[in-house]
């Protein structure tokens, strides 16, 4: 068994006790919904295990979300419900499927979500199945006409009729209104034998997905490489989904948001912002096997006996200009043009710092404060585009000897537009504070 983490999503198909008798150090999630693999933190081969998801109620899980997980090095495997039609649509790109029921959608014998989808309670009552699956009463008519206890005929009339019925309308007494009287005898034998679950095929392949956990192919994880134009995810979206929160109802926030708050309205922030960009440049100065100030010259295409060229010194402040040293001055220009020059994000070690310091509930305060009085102006004030946002957000920052470019990019916004859009959603706390101000 793999010593890495192994996360299962299941719900009415097979119970948290169950899975855990089969995987005993496995972490049990409810059935998958969009977004929920990201949430989750992932290393290379861990394991994910999707048995059951979503249909309705919310969105389904997506393609692109386990796109990216394979691409991290994670193993999926999928069977049973939600987790087969997934892989047999993403097999060839390395999810691992299991059991019949992906045989089935796999081969192309049953299509449809209709196949797996019941109706079933909520989490709190164990997900009791309202109706009965398609898969199981195919496969319960099939077993039951190798025995007669369902004649083949008799399980033909029973398959017909159950497919011809909505999903939602599968229960064992529509059913049976359905039929001549004749095949109602059969029929209670299937509702017995999927009751105890030997001909329950969605559990049954449930098992065995989960007896599969640790036998994975060992070129599974690497069966392709997700590329971000086209799983249309990268580092920074799956962040966003794994820390946002629901910090009172029907609102949310992320660390990212937090983060943004930070950058917004912390007068420290732009001290924060440098160290932690410049100890990056000194890692990757030290992977290269050189010194910080000799990859920034590299990287700019400089010297440190030349003056900065003028599109250089533009990112600096008169007084940096004036003052600082060559190795300082090349450093802030580094830091300030990163979007530029450097392809890895920021934001993880800058939100890893963040969370470590003392103002972190403040700027999650200014997040919740931010949500209440747009909230409480809706309608009544005109939140303005983006590039409206950003100038009108500029003022803060408005400071003798620079310009709007170096203040952004103090605060690792790469233009007006980026401003702007990170702004929007604190404009109308920002106009309050300006109110507030001006009757001081």
């Amino acid at each position: 068994m793999s010593s890495q983490k192994v996360v299962v999503y299941a719900g009415p198909t097979i119970s948290r006790d169950e899975v855990l008798g089969v995987v005993p150090e496995a972490q049990v999630r409810p059935p998958a919904a969009r977004g929920d693999l990201l949430r989750q933190e992932w290393s290379q081969d861990d394991t994910a295990v999707i048995i059951d998801g979503y249909y309705r109620e919310r969105l389904s899980v997506g393609h692109k979300e386990i796109l990216w997980l394979l691409n991290e090095g994670v193993n999926v495997i999928g069977a049973a419900s939600m987790g087969a039609l997934r892989a047999a649509e993403l097999s060839p790109y390395g999810m691992s499927g299991v059991g019949s029921v992906f045989r089935m959608y796999a081969t192309g014998e049953v299509d449809g979500d209709d196949e797996v989808a019941i109706l079933h309670g909520p989490a709190d009552m164990g997900y009791p199945a309202g109706t009965v699956a398609m898969v199981n009463i195919r496969y319960g008519c099939q077993e039951g006409a190798k025995t007669n206890l369902v004649p083949a005929r008799t399980g033909e009339r029973i398959v017909a009729a159950a497919k011809a019925r909505p999903f939602t309308h599968r229960t064992w007494e529509e059913l049976e209104g359905g039929l001549g009287r004749d095949d109602r005898d059969a029929l209670r034998t299937l509702e017995r034998m999927i009751g105890t679950g030997e001909w329950d095929l969605k559990r049954l392949d449930a098992v065995s997905a989960l007896r599969a956990v640790g036998n994975r192919r060992a070129e599974a994880s690497r069966a392709w490489a997700a590329e971000v134009a086209l799983t249309g995810i990268t580092h920074y979206e799956a962040l966003r989904w794994r820390s946002t929160r629901e910090y009172a109802p029907g609102r949310w926030m992320s660390d990212l948001d937090v983060l943004n708050a930070a950058r917004l309205f912390g007068d420290g922030y732009p001290q924060l912002h440098e160290e932690v960009l410049t100890r990056q440049l000194e890692d990757f100065a030290d992977a290269q096997g050189l010194g910080v100030e000799a990859y920034i010259c590299a990287k700019l295409g400089v010297d440190d006996r030349s003056a900065l060229p003028s599109a250089l010194a533009s990112w600096l402040t008169e007084t940096e200009l004036a003052t600082l040293p060559a190795a300082e001055q090349h450093r802030l220009v580094m830091v300030r043009v990163w979007p530029v020059w450097q392809s890895a994000d920021w934001r993880p070690n800058v939100l890893e710092r963040i969370q470590e310091s003392s103002h972190w509930h403040e700027w999650s305060d200014i997040v919740v404060r931010a949500d209440e009085v747009a909230e409480q102006t809706l309608g009544r004030l005109v939140v303005p585009p983006p590039e409206i946002c950003g100038k009108l957000f500029l003022r803060h920052w408005h400071r003798r000897g620079t310009s709007a470019e170096v203040e952004m990019a103090r605060r690792g916004f790469f233009g007006m537009e980026d401003l702007g859009r990170t702004a929007t959603r604190f404009f109308a706390l920002d106009v309050q504070n300006a109110r507030a101000s001006k009757g001081h």
